[in-house]
């Protein structure tokens, strides 16, 4: 409420925060989490191989290296960038949250940063160091807990937002007490954590061994023991990324339980639920077939197309998985904390007193009248929808409800209809958050929701038209 409204109307706020995310976390666990140790192992394996005569086997260290240099390009990058987007959009689109999780957790944040620039610090040492440390058995062996470091710093980077990934689907006991450690040690961490882990060996594993027949010769020794090395990984982390999945979902919520099937296909394809979570399997079979050929049977040359297979589908297993987990924590951003229009829980009786534009800050109408109405109902909109939806783009408020009401041929929506459905929303869609305003913000929301209906045009956020006079 202290903040002006950012609102993006043809594509959505939250579209724009999920792509970025969802972009982050692919990176993070494909590349880093789960791929650098991968690497740092199979340095560790060239230097073993190279016995006494030679610092390391040549063929396994330029290997690692080539690994090494595509993750080093992408994360220094892409992930960098996706990293800071987040910070960014999440600032622009969700103050109010992403400024209660600060307070929340800013000794825990405080610490995620100085472990990140340690990591970054640490993959560029890594990296630009490698030539060096073909100097010396000593220099080589310093290199390899270089990357086991770096290893390391990534996974406890990732622990500590996975925390608060937890806390923002369960809060726990932390609404009651407000403690650090009870919001740190949310009932999810740990289920997320012991899943996360696995699933970026999986996603790293699965990426190296496509990168590897892209690196290596046909027919050579170098590109079938590599190929088996890094099939081997992937066969250990599958079961724990399976068991760990079940022991996640045994720790979901159970209302939130209820948000899966819409969370996986949307409103429009939710029948689709099973097919999607066979996908998930899918993902998962497809990664043992292909390790499991590649370690147990090398001498059966599997086509280069199909080790794309595991690539697509873990990926598309980590983005189905960003996409429930952030679904099924509705109608909250903040588990039975702040709703996800970024409205306090324990403010909604405040809000239904006084109105809720007599509580923002940014409003240019503080309370609705008939000569207002329509900005008031704009604001109103701005203030408790615009989080999710548009008016006529991604996600349009106005589709919503001519789909819900059968209009067509532009047909105007029914105030009435509109009303009721609006005041009991919680009923009807448990993953909406109530109506926060009063009855005649309810009115002036419908009236607005009718003219954009007729007139088409969307509605400005803050950055297109900049902040009102107070009337």
């Amino acid at each position: 409420m202290d903040f002006p409204i950012f609102h993006l109307d043809f594509m959505g706020d939250r579209l724009l925060i999920a792509i970025i995310a969802v972009l982050h976390v692919l990176i993070n666990h494909g590349l880093a989490v789960g791929f650098i140790p991968l690497v740092t192992w199979l340095e560790y394996i060239g230097y073993k191989k190279g016995g006494q005569s030679e610092i390391t086997n040549t063929s396994w260290d330029k290997l690692a290296y080539h690994l090494m240099t595509v993750a080093f390009i992408i994360t220094t990058t892409i992930g960098a960038m996706t990293g800071v987007g987040i910070w960014f959009a999440s600032s622009l689109v969700n103050p109010a949250s992403i400024g209660s999780l600060i307070r929340v957790f800013y000794g825990a944040w405080f610490v995620e940063w100085m472990v990140f620039v340690t990591e970054v610090v640490l993959i560029l040492i890594y990296y630009l160091s490698w030539k060096k440390s073909l100097k010396s058995i000593k220099a080589k062996a310093k290199h390899i807990k270089l990357g086991a470091s770096l290893s390391i710093f990534s996974w406890v980077t990732m622990s500590i937002i996975v925390s608060i990934l937890g806390f923002m689907m369960d809060t726990g006991s932390w609404v009651e007490n407000k403690t650090f450690v009870s919001g740190f040690a949310n009932p999810i961490y740990l289920p997320q954590l012991a899943f996360r882990t696995p699933l970026a060996a999986l996603m790293g594993g699965s990426i190296a061994l496509f990168l590897c027949l892209l690196f290596t010769k046909k027919n050579t020794e170098i590109r079938q023991d590599a190929s088996r090395a890094i099939a081997k990984w992937m066969l250990i982390a599958t079961p724990f990324t399976a068991v760990a999945a079940f022991w996640y979902h045994s720790r979901i919520p159970h209302l939130m339980i209820g948000n899966l099937p819409v969370a996986v296909g949307t409103m429009d394809f939710q029948l689709w639920y099973d097919l999607l979570v066979k996908f998930i399997w899918g993902a998962l079979g497809s990664v043992l077939i292909v390790a499991g050929f590649t370690y147990f049977k090398p001498q059966i040359k599997l086509p280069k197309v199909l080790y794309i297979v595991p690539v697509i589908g873990m990926l598309g297993f980590a983005g189905i998985f960003e996409r429930i987990r952030e679904f099924i924590r509705k109608p909250y951003v903040i588990g039975n904390y702040m709703y996800s229009n970024t409205l306090r829980k324990e403010d909604y009786p405040l809000y239904k007193r006084d109105g809720l534009l007599a509580h923002a800050v940014f409003s240019p109408v503080k309370e609705v009248t008939e000569a207002n109405k329509l900005v008031a109902g704009e604001q109103v909109f701005l203030l408790a929808c615009s989080r999710c939806h548009t008016t006529n783009g991604i996600n349009s408020v106005v589709e919503k409800f001519e789909n819900m009401y059968s209009i067509k041929n532009g047909e105007p929506l029914n105030p009435d209809l509109m009303k009721n459905y609006i005041a009991h929303i919680e009923n009807a869609r448990y993953f909406m958050p109530p109506f926060p305003g009063n009855e005649k913000e309810l009115g002036a929301l419908v009236e607005y929701i009718k003219h954009i209906q007729a007139q088409r045009v969307p509605s400005e956020g803050v950055q297109e038209r900049g902040i009102a006079s107070v009337q």
